[in-house]
């Protein structure tokens, strides 16, 4: 999630690579292919709903952060939202775009953690706000800070609301949800603070207001992740992940979902003995599933994890990519995050990605032109790392954002790509 304000200016970078494949910016950018950000906060400005149908844009997939935006999320998605109607115009086909689709996701952020109590282990859904404030938070405060934040949410509460929410919309993901160690609570709003707010801006974010010491202990933020993850298992839906001064936490946290569950690793030898032996029966389940609609069983862990504007350091991508993982990991990648000035490390990471994994974002909190300009120069910049051509890199990461949206389903594409 990037913060609310002035845009950092984007000028090119140098890649410093003679091996890096060379994208001029005068070519021409092939929108019709396609263009999917995988993860924007359009909500953040309300007034850009009306921006979303005339951008280039194929598809934004929109996060929801905090209590104050859960239900804009939905009032996005019903106007513009991937519809059962409409989602064949996700296609890469060079005729078939007609207005931008949103696709939503409904989770909690890091940053608002804090506003969630765990009464897991307690049957009430009721807590006393300074206690589970100065638990949560560090150092601990006074109750006069106190008095001025929300009242604590129970973790069951917001488990159903996202489960509700989550089975309105059957394309909806999981976020943002995630991890942050740097991020600390903004002040209470001063009568300064309130004369100088921008109209139209959705409430609860920082909005330029100074920041106080305290921050959300690692272990609150731990257990309001892992809920979610495992809610995102539960339903079978893909996670949008912020992490930030904090990968190793993250990664340990997404582990434990999956323990236990991790996939066997065979040699290529019995892989294909096993694959050669089974191939008609495995042929003849997967048709008889198909035929009854079945649903994938629940698991503790999400089927696919994007890690949102991946700012670990690119000899950490290979914990990642473990074959015995038994979840999809995604990597995306932003302009404004990544690249807003010169970064090697951003540049040896998209390297290490591989292909079929690396997604492009926006991270801006408004729809429209601007929105538009920071995916082409975070596509052309990929393009670039990559050595593809703009119309290869356009029709990978399009083929990468729909395998990390629909999952099995995005077959269902690629009959015309």
């Amino acid at each position: 999630m990037y913060s609310q304000g002035k845009v950092a200016s984007v000028n090119k970078v140098s890649m410093s690579d003679p091996t890096a494949g060379q994208v001029s910016e005068k070519e021409p950018f092939p929108w019709h292919l396609g263009v999917f950000d995988a993860h924007c906060h359009p909500t953040d400005t309300i007034a850009s709903q009306d921006d979303v149908p005339r951008m280039k844009a194929r598809a934004l997939t929109i996060m929801a952060t905090r209590g104050e935006d859960q239900d804009l999320v939905k009032q996005f998605a019903n106007k513009h939202g991937v519809k059962h109607d409409t989602v064949r115009a996700l296609s890469c086909d060079a005729d078939n775009k007609s207005s931008t689709q949103l696709v939503p996701s409904f989770g909690w952020h890091p940053w608002f953690s804090h506003q969630i109590f765990d009464d897991s282990s307690s049957p009430s859904r009721e807590t006393d706000a300074v206690r589970h404030y100065q638990a949560v938070l560090i150092p601990s405060p006074d109750e006069e800070f106190i008095s001025n934040l929300p009242k604590p949410r129970p973790l069951s509460a917001l488990l159903d609301s996202l489960r509700e929410s989550l089975k309105d919309f059957p394309c909806a993901l999981i976020g943002e949800i995630g991890i942050d160690r740097s991020f600390r609570l903004p002040n209470h709003w001063t009568a300064n603070d309130k004369a100088k707010r921008k109209e139209g801006l959705t409430p609860g974010g920082r909005e330029g207001r100074r920041l106080t010491p305290y921050r959300v202990t690692i272990d609150h933020q731990r257990k309001v992740l892992k809920a979610q993850l495992h809610l995102a298992g539960e339903l079978n839906r893909p996670v949008s992940v912020h992490g930030v001064a904090a990968h190793g936490i993250v990664f340990e946290a997404l582990k434990e979902t999956w323990q236990g569950h991790e996939k066997e690793v065979l040699s290529k030898r019995e892989r294909k003995r096993r694959i050669s032996a089974a191939n008609a029966h495995a042929y003849q389940t997967t048709n008889d599933k198909n035929r009854q609609g079945d649903e994938p069983d629940p698991k503790p862990y999400p089927p696919r994890i994007c890690l949102h504007s991946y700012s670990g350091p690119p000899d950490a991508l290979k914990q990642y990519l473990d074959h015995s993982i038994p979840a999809t990991i995604y990597f995306s990648f932003s302009r404004l995050v990544n690249f807003s000035s010169r970064s090697q490390k951003a540049v040896d990471a998209v390297k290490g990605v591989p292909d079929d994994r690396i997604l492009i974002e926006s991270d801006l909190h408004s729809a429209g032109d601007e929105m538009d300009r920071l995916l082409e120069e975070i596509a052309r910049l990929v393009c670039e790392i990559k050595g593809w051509s703009l119309i290869e890199g356009a029709k990978r990461l399009a083929g990468n954002w729909r395998r990390f949206v629909f999952g099995e389903q995005s077959a269902y594409f690629a009959k015309s790509c």
